[in-house]
């Protein structure tokens, strides 16, 4: 008998073995299976640090596929003007379901960054207006640069506004995904100036503050609220989460970290009012969007479901690379 190896992937091997278009595949199923109670509810754990965070996310992707994931992500916003880091690191470890073998140990950043983008990509498919044409991407950082990848994918787009704090950086945005995707993207001063011309918005910023209201919506939007990822960060005025359709990717989760949770503080709403979460929509037992008037908001918290569908991906691709370190643990 062989002995048992484990595979260790970095960063850059993981970029090269998942595409977005699979990713958001895989996303899609998850939420599906899970829906359809064929995987267990995904868990998760925070720690809070000084400067950030850390959470612990586990999932499987169900007995018939066999692996187990455990992401361990570090969440820090200051790290890339403070140390040149990037503002997500962390590891998955994917284990072997049946016998709990350690299978691989992968850099989480791409995943993480990936899987985010792709959830909103399943959300844009089965919530966005069929003939939605264009979009508005608040936070232009790499997380906004996948997110309009994986809108794209849904919902080929006539045109992009973006915006940022930083204006050099939604410059920047513009040129590099005007150039990346071959349509219009302009880098707009005011939110509201583009938040109202758009059948799309995707607000992916570290705001502590609700920035997005009512006014500033148009009927028959979609919304990906993807920024709040903890309880203390906000980007959705409550007042808007209470009169738009609301979509969770996790209830429990989001009602703890997400738009959602914001909004029931305030009491503009209660947990019982979302309309459904985001595997339901696809499973068929919700039907999504109603009327072309709807404004829907998809609170996007990211759970484990999404990590282990897009981990399992990569270690399939990464065994058939001769290349890739393989070592023995506990031996």
């Amino acid at each position: 008998m062989e002995s048992p190896t484990t595979l260790v992937l970095t960063r850059s091997e993981v970029a090269g073995l998942l595409t977005m278009a699979e990713c958001i595949g895989a996303v899609e199923s998850a939420f599906k299976d899970y829906a359809e109670g064929l995987l267990p509810a995904p868990g998760v754990l925070g720690f809070h640090a000084p400067a950030g965070g850390f959470h612990l996310k586990v999932a499987s992707t169900g007995h018939s596929q066999g692996f187990f994931a455990a992401k361990v992500n570090a969440n820090f916003p200051g790290n890339p003007k403070e140390y040149g880091l990037p503002t997500i690191q962390g590891v998955i470890a994917l284990f072997d379901l049946e016998c709990g073998k350690l299978l691989a140990l992968m850099d989480s950043t791409e995943i993480t960054a990936l899987r985010t983008a792709a959830a909103t990509g399943v959300a844009a498919q089965y919530l966005a207006r069929e003939d939605a044409a264009i979009a508005t991407i608040c936070g232009c950082g790499v997380q906004g640069r996948l997110q309009l990848e994986a809108v794209h994918q849904v919902r080929p787009l006539s045109s992009v506004h973006c915006y940022d704090q930083e204006p050099s950086r939604a410059d920047r945005f513009a040129r590099d995904m005007g150039e990346r995707l071959g349509i219009p993207v302009r880098a707009e001063a005011q939110l509201a100036t583009s938040t109202l011309a758009s059948d799309i918005i995707v607000t992916c910023t570290p705001a502590r503050r609700h920035f997005l209201g009512p006014q500033q919506v148009r009927p028959g939007c979609f919304i990906a609220a993807v920024g709040a990822d903890n309880p203390e960060k906000q980007e959705i005025d409550p007042a808007l989460m209470s009169t738009a359709t609301v979509v969770v990717d996790n209830l429990d989760q989001c009602r703890t970290i997400g738009d959602l949770h914001h909004a029931i503080e305030a009491g503009a709403m209660s947990a019982e009012q979302v309309a459904a979460d985001l595997g339901s929509v696809v499973a068929g037992k919700h039907p999504g969007r109603r009327t072309r008037e709807e404004i829907i908001v998809f609170d996007s918290t990211g759970t484990a479901l999404q990590d282990a569908a897009a981990a399992a991906i990569v270690y399939r691709r990464a065994l058939e690379l001769p290349e890739v370190m393989r070592v023995q643990l506990g031996s």
